[in-house]
């Protein structure tokens, strides 16, 4: 991976972060406000890493764009700057001098490595998971609980949940209507219900990415 390379990447790490504290702080004043409110705006920060304008802007900088709007030279290099401080002719990702340009690319292909690496381990165990619950839902037994989704009873080392996006099933551990009464049953019902009903699976499915393309990040 080249110096080019990484400074775009740089930028969006930047960008993304300035994001991510901008929606800690709002929702630091919407404490009192209702949870889906919070709760869209950190699935919106998760989003925001998975859109990376700078290395969009980086490959529109090719093209020549005829616009009738501008922009003061002042406020364009403020707004520049605070968005995008790693450029060629300004911040490096390698201080000069510190390594010779073979070094510099072995240092970029252990990083690559390590990040790669990275992501493999969490995929990896996301599988491992994925697998168990597959085969809990495969093996499991319909049940006669009517609603908008299909209840399945599997193992009881199981918790209740919600399991696939697109034609989600609820899968409840076998010996439930046992443990619990039938209104903390109709709870737990209500409760999964609404995870199903929100999409959470595809919510949770964005974070999960977002972990495993940039795990090495504090904020993610």
């Amino acid at each position: 991976m080249s110096h080019d390379t990484m400074l775009p990447l740089a930028n969006h790490l930047w960008q993304s972060t300035l994001f991510a504290i901008a929606v800690w702080l709002i929702i630091l004043t919407l404490r009192k406000n209702r949870a889906a409110v919070r709760h869209r705006l950190w699935l919106a920060a998760s989003v925001k890493f998975l859109v990376p304008f700078s290395l969009l802007a980086g490959l529109g900088s090719h093209f020549q764009w005829e616009t009738s709007v501008t922009t003061p030279p002042a406020v364009s290099m403020i707004v520049e700057t605070i968005s995008q401080p790693f450029s060629a002719s300004g911040v490096s990702v390698i201080p000069p001098g510190t390594a010779s340009a073979p070094q510099a690319s072995r240092i970029f292909a252990v990083l690559v490595g390590v990040w790669i690496c990275g992501i493999a381990a969490n995929l990896f165990w996301w599988l491992i998971r994925w697998r168990q619950v597959r085969r809990a839902v495969r093996l499991a037994a319909p049940s006669d609980l009517d609603g908008p989704v299909r209840v399945l009873y599997g193992p009881a080392r199981f918790e209740p949940g919600v399991f696939g996006i697109f034609r989600p099933v609820l899968l409840l551990p076998e010996d439930i209507a046992h443990r619990l009464s039938p209104a903390q049953l109709q709870a737990v019902l209500a409760h999964e219900l609404c995870h199903a009903q929100r999409r959470d699976n595809l919510a949770m499915a964005i974070h999960m990415s977002v972990e495993a393309l940039f795990w090495f990040h504090p904020l993610v």
